[in-house]
């Protein structure tokens, strides 16, 4: 009777710790499915959710080359702990009314006073202008257009009849013989790929505005044009960029009208692939697809810190000697989706304040505008001690959190790249994130989202040739209808040395 009670007791010890175990499992595939139905609801109606603390504002105003709409965008995210009673949140000082730029023209407007204030009220007399109430608005004058007529002289020896007539020469221009002035033309690029104008719509405002009618396909002509010309810059600009030992790249899709094998109307998705240095230019290579075959062939000598999010494109890129670097934005995403999908998770809470410490760091060290080893000590002193912590959190995670969701899907991905996250220790030129990089590809988002496609394949370098050009200007801070006025009129006659000194850092260093 003991051995078969013992067996008895043994049976319902397997059955209920394999029940416990199915109950597991259970209860951890209904967690998923309420995080996956909350991630909807979240996607379709997030705009009018909790806001997000301020403790992942104020992580996002720490990285550099964060833009203020990524930080309103952030703003539908949950709050993370709720503040303690009695306490007062910090409000802003307003910072009072704008001053307007003192470049600009004044044209000042002198408001006459009523009759009935120009008569004393006490004695009847005139009253005298003593001063006045100044304010200052932004007015603005409609575009105009003109005509600009360019008579070149023609000479001739009044005494020798056979001496011939002399012409003087046509001043350099961006399209030779063409309908478009060098003003104009610029104006179409920089309202098509830094205001994000489609050819069709400037076409119209033209005849609108002016009564002139040119058509979608000229304007098209000449945009191709001037993305030939820049083409060999850009491969200046790149060279340059892959020789500062430096490199954050990402990729972004835009689709193409006419595909490899179809027909107009078929769209292609194709991607605009950025290769940029911190601080420096930008340049964009055009791939009909997301393959490796592009960044092989772009990066194939590189030699120095690459850094990406986890794509795996990039694996095995560059020569000899490249080291990986990753994103801690792409790292810190995940929890953020983490904490939005449960609020009241105290272990993402936990991940963030942490990386936002590294944040915290470096943001410090370019208040204080520290130089390269200054900034290495600085986190060697608190954003290695933060690390551990953090490593240790993400291990005892590892083990707690299911990999199916949200958070466990974050600690997996940080914990595979840890390597190529902390490499910054290593390095104190290398940034926490690749946040510049991706405001880079931003106007490209926004243009894709108004001139809707690239209309050929053939056409894709070109187009990757003018952005790079616009958005390095944009980052160097350098006025772009400036510097194509001075580069582009007879760009096509320069010789190859002549083009290495036309980029808009070569530029800039001349008109600093």
């Amino acid at each position: 009777m003991t051995s078969i009670a013992t067996l008895d007791v043994a049976e319902l010890v397997a059955e209920v710790a394999r029940l416990k175990a199915e109950l597991l499992t259970a209860q951890l595939y209904i967690e998923k499915l309420k995080e996956n139905q909350r991630k909807a609801l979240l996607e379709k109606y997030g705009a009018r959710g909790e806001s997000l603390s301020s403790l992942q504002l104020q992580l996002l105003e720490l990285e550099p080359g964060v833009h203020r709409g990524e930080v309103e965008g952030e703003r539908n995210q949950p709050a993370p702990a709720a503040a303690k009673p009695g306490t007062k949140s910090k409000s802003r000082p307003h910072p009072g009314r704008q001053e307007l730029p003192a470049h600009l023209p004044r044209r000042e407007e002198i408001v006459a006073a009523p009759r009935e204030q120009r008569t004393c009220k006490s004695c009847g007399g005139d009253t005298a202008v003593i001063g006045y109430d100044e304010s200052t608005r932004l007015a603005e004058i409609p575009k105009q257009y003109y005509v600009r007529v360019i008579k070149r002289e023609k000479r001739a020896c009044p005494c020798c009849r056979h001496s011939g007539v002399r012409t003087a020469p046509a001043p350099p221009s961006i399209v030779e013989k063409g309908l478009l002035d060098d003003s104009a033309i610029i104006g179409v690029l920089v309202r098509k790929y830094a205001d994000h104008v489609p050819l069709y719509r400037q076409s119209e405002i033209l005849s609108r505005d002016s009564g002139v009618e040119i058509s979608v396909a000229t304007l098209d002509g000449i945009v191709m044009q001037v993305g030939q010309m820049l083409i060999p810059v850009v491969e200046h600009m790149r060279r340059e960029i892959l020789g500062s030992g430096y490199v954050q790249a990402d990729e972004t899709p835009v689709p193409v009208q006419q595909g490899p094998g179809g027909g107009k109307g078929k769209h292609h998705q194709a991607y605009l692939w950025q290769y940029s240095a911190p601080g420096g230019e930008v340049v964009f290579d055009f791939r009909m697809g997301r393959g490796r075959e592009g960044p092989a062939r772009v990066l194939k000598d590189f030699t120095g810190i690459l850094q990406t999010d986890g794509y795996t494109a990039y694996d095995q890129c560059g020569g000899g000697g490249v080291r990986r670097a990753a994103c801690w934005a792409h790292a810190r995403r995940g929890f953020v989706e983490a904490l939005k999908l449960h609020p009241d998770d105290r272990d993402s809470e936990a991940v963030l304040r942490l990386i936002s410490e590294l944040f915290a760091v470096d943001a410090e060290a370019r208040e204080q505008k520290l130089d390269h080893e200054q900034r290495r000590l600085l986190r060697e002193e608190r954003a290695r001690p933060a690390l551990a912590q953090l490593f240790t959190l993400l291990q005892d995670l590892q083990t707690r959190a299911l990999p199916a969701s949200a958070l466990g899907k974050a600690v997996a991905y940080t914990l595979t790249l840890w390597e190529r996250l902390t490499l910054f220790l290593e390095h104190p030129r290398l940034e926490l994130s690749n946040n510049l990089a991706e405001n880079s590809m931003r106007p490209v988002a926004v243009g894709r989202k108004n001139w809707i496609h690239v209309g050929h394949p053939a056409a894709g370098p070109r187009v990757a040739a003018i952005i790079s050009v616009i958005e390095s200007c944009r980052r160097l801070n350098i006025p772009v209808r400036q510097y194509l006025a001075d580069t582009l009129p007879g760009m096509q006659r320069r010789s190859h040395r002549q083009l290495a000194e036309l980029t808009p850092k070569a530029w800039a260093a001349t008109h600093a």
